[in-house]
């Protein structure tokens, strides 16, 4: 079953190579580089068929001379262990090829765009979230990503009600995707003077950032409009209008931008994040309309799905989905979420192998 797949991705890969020679395609810059990134894709795969194919040939031969009754019993024996070690090695190369073999997540070199709003729990939701967005650049840093603030509503206590900022680096979205939905939090408020413990919600996005030509966008559909900065005052606000507010009309999506000094360069941030939304729902809707596709059991990446508590009183993290508890309060909310992002993508990878083999 594992060459049913393997022999047409070598073809393929030896196609893409005959192709790149030609100088038609050579001097077609996208088409070019679209064989380029396919041919990077699937090198990994080839090399690793190329070393199962080897040890392959390495055991059948190690097999021919141990059945050999003509041979001494000497070069029989070890021509034995040499079975036993191709045949460990042969083992081992199916599982990794198994791995590679799972269809990529194509949107996992990009950069993502994260969103951030407070839910339940009001002015605490809001402080919340200002810890999960300190949490997440503590993390991009670890991970040498940057990160860009596109727009922050800030509350009088310095919390957020909404923020939303990208994180640029290849890879972003393959290390932030699973932190998608639902974060709740179980703590003794400031605002509280009883001491009694609230539980609050904070909603995260987590989208893939999308280009302008993966999207139709008609201009008459948009509508732009300067204002001022939104925020709790001192020197966050702007005092100028430079600040814009976008509204697509067909979706009713508004976008806000008031990061940059120039209402020009709030206006390109704000309709990039708009094609990063639109393509989203085209996203969505492509994976609604194929019925057979399995929604990994780590989260479907739905926004009203609860995937984490957080703890105060008992220093516990736990995430719902793969039913780990985390005792590393202060590390974690630092920004050491790595250990927790790799058990999620092993966990999805694990449910995406079985799922093919099923």
């Amino acid at each position: 079953m594992i060459f049913e797949k393997l022999i047409p991705a070598e073809d393929r890969y030896r196609e893409i190579e005959r192709l790149m020679m030609q100088p038609d395609i050579a001097s077609d810059g996208k088409r070019y580089t679209e064989l380029v990134k396919e041919y990077n894709s699937l090198s990994a795969i080839v090399e690793k068929f190329k070393e199962y194919k080897s040890a392959k040939k390495n055991l059948e031969d190690a097999e021919a001379l141990r059945d050999d009754s003509t041979q001494e019993r000497e070069l029989r024996e070890l021509a034995e262990e040499e079975c036993d070690l191709y045949s460990e090695q042969l083992e081992a190369l199916e599982e990794e090829l198994k791995l590679l073999l799972i269809p990529k997540d194509p949107n996992d070199s990009r950069n993502t765009v994260i969103e951030i709003r407070g839910g339940a729990g009001g002015e605490e939701a809001a402080l919340f979230a200002r810890d999960l967005f300190r949490m997440y650049s503590m993390f991009a840093t670890k991970e040498r990503f940057k990160l860009e603030i596109i727009n922050a509503n800030e509350t009088e206590l310095g919390g957020f009600k909404e923020i939303t900022f990208t994180v640029i680096g290849d890879g972003a979205y393959s290390r932030f995707k699973f932190e998608s939905g639902v974060h709740r939090v179980q703590r003794i408020p400031i605002t509280e003077s009883n001491g009694r413990i609230q539980t609050s919600t904070v909603t995260v996005a987590v989208l893939p950032e999308a280009e302008a030509v993966e999207v139709e966008v008609n201009p008459a559909d948009l509508k732009f409009e300067s204002c001022k900065s939104s925020g709790a005052g001192g020197q966050h606000i702007n005092k100028t209008e430079s600040a814009v507010r976008l509204t697509h009309k067909p979706t009713g999506i508004v976008i806000e931008c008031d990061q940059e000094r120039s209402q020009l360069q709030n206006k390109e941030k704000a309709l990039h994040i708009l094609y990063t939304k639109l393509y989203d729902i085209k996203q969505k809707e492509q994976s609604d309309a194929i019925a057979s596709e399995r929604k990994s059991q780590v989260g479907s990446g739905d926004r009203s799905e609860k995937i984490r508590t957080y703890n105060y009183p008992q220093s516990r993290i736990t995430d719902h989905r793969i039913g780990k508890t985390i005792f590393t309060f202060d590390a974690f909310l630092n920004g050491d979420i790595g250990e927790l992002v790799n058990e999620l993508i092993a966990h999805d990878t694990a449910e995406r192998l079985r799922a093919e083999s099923e």
